[in-house]
């Protein structure tokens, strides 16, 4: 808003985009005609650009596999919410997760690269402190960076050199792993404290107040929400539970492995009983998101801001692969462990519903969200891309090759002598509780260790190279011989090798693989950070 005075002399009032006052005088014996509209201009130029910066929020479901979706033809699951984003957004049907573990795709979000670069191989391992985040980036833009929910990449405590808040983070509401009912969250460091209700619902309502607060701030923000479910141990609501009471008998003949509710530990229970909990909390987790839809369109935030969903790996064990299109499972290298739902909903930019079949990954994200805002990225190895093309409709085909691995962390853990560990080993001792027990306790820790001089052996491990057309697996069953190559347009479940068929193809991708894994082995000695 402006307001000019009658005469030369009175002031020159303008309200920014955050509704502060700016008073420029004409009498001030400096001050020209000319300065005066210059200032002006600047700062109206500088409102339009904070109205037109899209907001950002990154949501990531806990070891929720590809088929587990409505949209994806599940026949039991109800997820309406993530339905209708698929409906009308852009969805994204070979959508991979960084790592087929948890921890490491964490890893690949927050920085664009993939996890073994910092040391992050397995889950509970930490990201080291002088990775650069898409939070620090943003945050150079002007924009409010939060995060809720699980973390996993290092403690959440106050003086964690990894906590959310070390990595670029404003604010944040976090646990260590994952969580279940009634969560227990760090506040920005302080210690855990309950906060009751649905543990999916109650991470939305926390990332509303944020965004409130961002609004008010007059902020674009970027929230990063990883949710616990549908992680195991699992339970559910009574309302959500009863949905799945019908679930098919046969399930009932099949037993599964998982922690127990009660105890923490280990146990056997039968996959109907299983599932029917399971599902309740995918569910539940699909309500929450649509509350953060209908919230969002209430503030007036929803048409630019950029809704982004995914999970973090393939379905889990205790999921019994009841009805999965895939070859594997979490932890494995074929498509039920890496491949997972990927929706992008932004209604200024993506008008109407399309479906993709460009492969992209987690680690697309930080190019993709610096491209949409004018931000540099960082000057070191990257190993995602920008979407914006796609989301455009103008990207038909990926650019350059999906790498994936498995790093063999006992070469470092039995590595004589021992190596130093990146971070003081007190500093990475997780506080918030959780049901499931990890060497004797109910609290995570992690470990990061500076790398050992680089032997031939580094490269060993399961391991993709994944082109448009074609996937290499090295190593997918782990017995450190097989190499397998699949034409996932025509075979997406990986039934048909064809090493013998196409060796040229094959031995092309491995010498390609095998060079991007020196790339990757040259980031984990430290060498970016110099």
């Amino acid at each position: 808003m402006l307001a000019l005075g009658e005469d030369d002399k009175s002031p020159i009032i303008f309200l920014d985009s955050q509704n502060r006052m700016m008073r420029f005088s004409m009498n001030a014996p400096s001050t020209t005609h000319f300065q005066v509209l210059a200032i002006i201009a600047l700062l109206l130029i500088n409102s339009a650009q904070a109205d037109d910066q899209p907001n950002f929020l990154l949501l990531m479901g806990d070891d929720h596999g590809w088929s587990e979706t409505g949209y994806n033809g599940h026949p039991h699951l109800k997820t309406p919410v993530l339905d209708e984003m698929a409906s009308q957004g852009l969805r994204l049907d070979n959508f991979y997760a960084g790592h087929p573990t948890c921890s490491p795709t964490r890893v690949s979000v927050l920085t664009g690269r993939h996890p073994n670069r910092s040391g992050t191989f397995h889950p509970g391992w930490s990201i080291r402190p002088e990775e650069i985040t898409v939070a620090h980036l943003l945050t150079q833009a002007g924009y409010h960076c939060g995060h809720f929910g699980k973390w996993h990449v290092g403690p959440v405590k106050a003086g964690s050199p990894t906590n959310p808040k070390a990595m670029g983070f404003d604010h944040y509401v976090s646990h260590d792993n994952f969580y279940e009912m009634n969560p227990i969250f760090s506040r920005n460091g302080a210690p855990p404290e309950t906060f009751p209700g649905e543990g999916s619902l109650v991470t939305i309502d926390e990332t509303l107040s944020f965004i409130k607060s961002a609004k008010q701030a007059g902020k674009p923000f970027l929230a990063v929400v990883w949710f616990g479910s549908p992680h195991e141990p699992y339970s559910g609501l009574p309302e959500d539970l009863a949905l799945y009471n019908d679930l098919p008998e046969e399930y009932a003949k099949r037993t599964v492995r998982l922690t127990s509710m009660e105890t923490g530990r280990p146990t056997e229970r039968p996959l109907r009983d299983v599932l029917r909990e399971r599902y309740a909390e995918i569910t539940a987790m699909d309500r929450a998101i649509g509350k953060l839809r209908d919230q969002l369109s209430e503030l007036g935030l929803r048409e630019n801001t950029m809704l982004w969903y995914c999970g973090d790996n393939g379905s889990p064990p205790s999921s019994g692969r009841a009805t999965t299109p895939f070859r594997g499972e979490k932890a494995l290298m074929y498509e039920g462990g890496i491949r997972v739902p990927g929706v992008i909903e932004w209604p200024t930019r993506i008008k109407q519903g399309r479906v993709s079949d460009v492969n992209s990954v987690t680690s697309d994200m930080l190019p993709t969200l610096c491209d949409l805002v004018g931000v540099e990225l960082p000057d070191r190895p990257l190993d995602g891309i920008s979407l914006a093309p796609l989301i455009d409709g103008e990207m038909k085909e990926r650019p350059k090759p999906i790498g994936f691995w498995r790093y063999n962390s006992e070469l470092v853990l039995d590595h004589q002598p021992q190596p130093k560990p990146y971070i003081d080993p007190d500093l990475q001792e997780g506080t918030t509780p959780l049901v499931k027990y990890l060497a004797g306790k109910l609290t995570r820790s992690f470990q990061n260790f500076h790398q050992p001089p680089i032997t031939e052996s580094d490269y060993g491990g399961p391991r993709v190279l994944l082109e448009n057309q074609y996937k290499l697996v090295v190593d997918g069953e782990r017995n450190g011989s097989s190499v397998e190559l699949f034409d996932l347009r025509s075979d997406p479940a990986e039934t048909k090798n064809l090493v013998e068929e196409k060796p040229e193809i094959a031995a092309r991708l491995q010498e390609q693989l095998h060079n991007w894994q020196s790339s990757v082995l040259n980031s984990l000695t430290g060498a970016d950070y110099k």
